[in-house]
């Protein structure tokens, strides 16, 4: 292990919006492997990296829940989503020579092992890097929280919030207002408090009482993931209750 690098273990939180790219819907696979190549260097540093990815490229259960779909079932298909993200993205990652596996909370034996706690944190001592698809399992959770309850199952040093051109967390939207200001630091009650959108609050309390900080960063940066875990200031932590 590398003794210079500031986080041993993370957890890189991908949202399914990252993958499209500039496009409307689906999967870039020119974005996929700029990101796989980012991975790549952190795990060539020796860090042990798990991956919770989303699903809004293809499909988000709130949306459809919102038009008059069952929620449980939207939110089921908008878990399946989840499930294709990752296996491209470790369709990426192998193809760099990182070995790579897919575990699901849903039961999908064809196409990715089931999660269990134990072989995940196997995989991740023995150098592979590991995808969790399928968020909680359950509807009505979102993959933050999936993110979250996975971060604290793997017990990770800190979870990695890739934005898409956000560069961290600021006091109102800078896309909106230009005098926007951006924190460096800023406790788990201030985001809550402040309804600053980094995760939904039962992700961020889960955060908060496990003390897993988190740092957003846009991802678009190429080199951000390996510059933060060589301790570089880049984003913003979330931290502290």
């Amino acid at each position: 292990m590398n003794k210079e690098i500031k986080y041993h273990r993370i957890l890189i939180k991908l949202s399914g919006e990252a993958l499209m790219g500039d496009r409307g819907y689906g999967i870039n696979p020119s974005v996929v492997n700029d990101i796989a190549d980012d991975i790549k260097d952190v795990v060539k540093l020796g860090v042990q990296v798990c991956i919770v990815v989303g699903g809004g490229n293809i499909f988000r259960g709130l949306a459809g829940s919102a038009k008059g779909m069952d929620r449980a079932t939207a939110d089921y298909m908008g878990m399946l989503a989840t499930v294709m993200n990752s296996l491209a993205l470790q369709d990426a990652l192998e193809k760099k020579g990182i070995p790579t596996r897919v575990q699901t909370a849903i039961q999908i034996h064809q196409v990715a092992e089931s999660f269990i706690r134990r072989r995940a944190i196997r995989h991740l001592e023995k150098g592979r890097v590991v995808i969790f698809a399928g968020g909680t399992g359950n509807p009505y959770f979102t993959t933050d929280t999936a993110a979250s309850l996975r971060a604290a199952e793997m017990n990770v040093d800190i979870i990695l919030m890739a934005k898409n051109k956000v560069d961290g967390v600021y006091d109102s939207d800078p896309n909106i207002n230009p005098n926007a200001v951006k924190f460096e630091t800023i406790s788990f009650k201030d985001v809550i408090n402040k309804d600053l959108k980094v995760m939904d609050t039962s992700a961020l309390s889960l955060c908060r009482d496990n003390n897993i900080p988190i740092i957003v960063f846009d991802f678009t940066q190429k080199g951000a993931m390996s510059k933060i875990i060589m301790g570089q200031n880049i984003g913003t932590i979330v931290g502290g209750l």
